[in-house]
């Protein structure tokens, strides 16, 4: 009960270096490529949830923005491998360090942004001034629009790792009450430790849905701009 209760976000080091790039890697080992005819039933399951992931996020775009596909897919399989890994005892989820989420979110933002601008700069200019803007507003919307433009990314960040921090915070406390009411009621430590189970597979499912919506809402952006 005497641990930090921030201890596991902080960036784990061996030898006084980080590890965070090693640890980021790690999750592409587990979608290995095959060469066999017949695959076997992981790499099946596998196959058939990038396919229908693919065929659900990809079908609104046109032909410019599918060309963004392997991109989308392989942040979603990041980002869903990295929040499922970050759930074992011990270990450390980078998706919980706002910097790295930035790091991810601006760049496709402003990827999707500037795609916007190039082959579509009438109606993407359109956003700022929304058609049939009263005169003496005008000044206010076109600061307005510009603000929430810009904090597109840092919602997206924000979500990611406010969702992810708050998953393990909840598991760590209800660990240590599941822990310390051993020893004073075993009937209530029960009660929590059933608490905490089901609340570990609530993360389970947060974790996927979380990297689900941070892919969605990038892919939403591109929609809007091509």
């Amino acid at each position: 009960m005497n641990e930090n209760l921030f201890a596991s976000f902080i960036t784990p080091t061996m030898m006084g270096l980080p590890v965070v790039l090693l640890i980021i890697m790690f999750p592409s080992m587990l979608f290995p490529s095959t060469t066999r005819l017949i695959n076997n039933r992981l790499v099946s399951i596998q196959q058939w949830l990038i396919r229908m992931t693919t065929k659900q996020m990809m079908t609104i775009h046109s032909k410019k923005g599918q060309t963004w596909t392997l991109m989308l897919i392989s942040l979603i399989m990041f980002i869903g491998s990295t929040n499922l890994l970050g759930l074992l005892p011990h270990s450390f989820t980078p998706t919980t360090q706002l910097s790295m989420n930035l790091g991810m979110a601006i760049p496709l933002w402003a990827g999707t942004v500037i795609l916007g601008f190039r082959h579509k700069t009438k109606a993407s200019m359109a956003h700022f001034l929304p058609q049939g803007t009263p005169l003496p507003l005008i000044p206010m919307l076109i600061i307005i629009e510009t603000i929430s433009l810009f904090i597109q990314p840092m919602a997206l960040a924000v979500r990611l790792t406010a969702n992810i921090t708050a998953g393990h915070l909840l598991i760590h406390l209800i660990g240590g009450a599941t822990l310390a009411l051993m020893n004073i009621n075993m009937t209530i430590a029960f009660i929590t430790f059933i608490i905490l189970i089901l609340l570990t597979v609530l993360e389970f499912a947060v974790a996927l849905i979380q990297a689900y919506v941070f892919t969605l809402l990038v892919s939403l952006y591109l929609h809007d701009n091509t």
